[in-house]
């Protein structure tokens, strides 16, 4: 019997509103993932804070004694606030470190499609573990390890499912895998902050825990539409030719500029939480607001502008007038900026009344037009110029940008004390404007090396 790889290379997969219906169970099963991921991601900072890193309760966390002191060894005592911002920046780097690895050995070994199982059971028994204190530490790992295996292979999967000269179709691919994301990060905050709110913490990590197992369900149902394993071509041939060489070098530039939109639009989930509700009004017209419904509108501005973005670069690209992935990323790193400078305005018309709540709203929504413009972009410009054999390891050198940005976002959290407001969000906006200055300085250099090298040398 012919393997399900091969068999999948020969055959045009089934379609659905003329895309491989694969890309929308992975959309789907990204949206129930990301759903628990983001339901828990609103939660987390803020039960550290207020609950768990407090006398009466820290004692119970296993191990926590020993790992307080090897972090605290390199940083000096740290007050509740900066290690909450520490434990949060190592988790959520980690969480997108671990994709390189997972990319490496679904590539090398195992193949994308079960890689992503073992994820997705890894994550599911992570956010169980959630729901007790004793446990905390044993959740994060486990969270870590099934990220590593599900992110950035399920995100090569996508790509694999066109055809790799199809560059519009994959990047609207893209967008609708995006979207699932979107969903989930809108849907998990508000009904896990709701619960938090309402019955108590652990109730809202429980919902997150039902709903990985959901993802899980969801991908399983939708196996036979997904490549077992990213390979475009059969290589006998394993060595990079110098114009791959090319690429990746060139590749390997823009995913570290993305990092600096990155810790603009990251922080939200870190200093975010605890700012406003140090600083924002609680309640409107009676209405008491959780803390994470914030973060829910960050996910929504993101699935709502997507639409209007997918009709304008389409317009753009049937007028050959579409921009280039790079000139997208440099706008995404604009509008961060922007979206961080927002804050600094309500920060200063406020003159230290409680903020009103329309202006996190307003961050919230330029921010997450600010992430359409440069994740997907990112991840849809690796996916189709990374050299072949190479795919999902570049896609999780793309994650290794998010490992480099949390790890930097939970460094300056810990500062967060020491800083007055308008100078901590200042200097966010600041890095998400470097972001955009840097693509400015070199993105046409960019855009030349990331050409494919026959094409290069069609137009000399």
């Amino acid at each position: 019997m012919q393997p399900i790889e091969s068999r999948s290379t020969q055959t045009a997969p089934p379609t659905f509103f003329g895309h491989p219906k694969g890309v929308f169970y992975l959309a789907f099963t990204e949206a129930w993932e990301r759903f628990s991921f983001y339901g828990m991601t609103g939660l987390v900072v803020l039960y550290m804070v207020n609950q768990l890193l407090l006398p009466g309760h820290v004692e119970h966390i296993a191990g926590f004694a020993k790992f307080r002191y090897a972090i605290e060894s390199v940083s000096g005592p740290l007050s509740t606030q900066a290690l909450a911002s520490q434990i949060f920046g190592l988790y959520s780097a980690f969480v997108y470190f671990t994709p390189l690895l997972g990319g490496m050995i679904a590539d090398r070994w195992i193949g994308q499609r079960n890689a992503v199982v073992i994820g997705a059971v890894s994550m599911s028994a992570g956010h169980i573990a959630m729901a007790a204190d004793q446990s905390f530490l044993l959740a994060l790992l486990l969270l870590v390890v099934g990220s590593g295996f599900l992110k950035g292979n399920i995100s090569s999967q996508v790509g694999a499912l066109y055809p790799p000269r199809d560059e519009s179709m994959r990047s609207r691919g893209f967008i609708i895998f995006s979207t699932g994301i979107n969903v989930g990060s809108v849907v998990g905050p508000l009904l896990c902050g709701l619960l938090a709110q309402v019955y108590g913490w652990h109730y809202g990590f429980g919902v997150a825990a039902i709903f990985m197992l959901v993802g899980l369900s969801t991908y399983l149902y939708g196996y036979r539409y997904l490549p077992a394993r990213v390979e475009r071509e059969d290589h006998d041939d394993k060595r990079l030719a110098k114009g791959d060489w090319r690429i990746v070098g060139a590749l390997s530039v823009v995913i570290m500029i993305t990092i600096l939109p990155s810790i603009a639009n990251l922080q939200i989930y870190n200093v975010g939480p605890v700012w406003t509700q140090q600083h924002v009004a609680a309640r409107i017209d009676g209405l008491q607001i959780p803390v994470p419904w914030y973060q829910a509108l960050y996910g929504l501005s993101s699935i709502l502008c997507a639409p209007a973005l997918l009709w304008i670069w389409r317009r753009r690209a049937s007028r050959q007038r579409d921009s280039h992935e790079v000139a997208k990323i440099g706008m995404g790193a604009g509008l961060a900026a922007a979206s961080n400078l927002v804050l600094v305005a309500a920060i200063l018309l406020s003159d230290g009344e409680p903020v009103n709540p329309l202006w996190p709203v307003l961050y919230t929504v330029v921010l997450g037009v600010s992430f359409m413009y440069y994740w997907p972009t990112l991840l849809a410009l690796v996916s189709r110029v990374a050299p072949p054999g190479l795919n999902a390891t570049m896609i999780g050198v793309a994650f290794m940008s998010l490992f480099i940005a949390n790890s930097l976002i939970g460094w300056l959290g810990s500062f967060y004390e020491r800083m007055s407001p308008i100078r901590f969000w200042t200097l966010h906006a600041a890095i998400g404007a470097a972001g955009g200055v840097m693509v400015t300085l070199v993105g046409r250099h960019l855009i030349t090396h990331l050409q494919d090298p026959a094409e290069l040398s069609k137009g000399r």
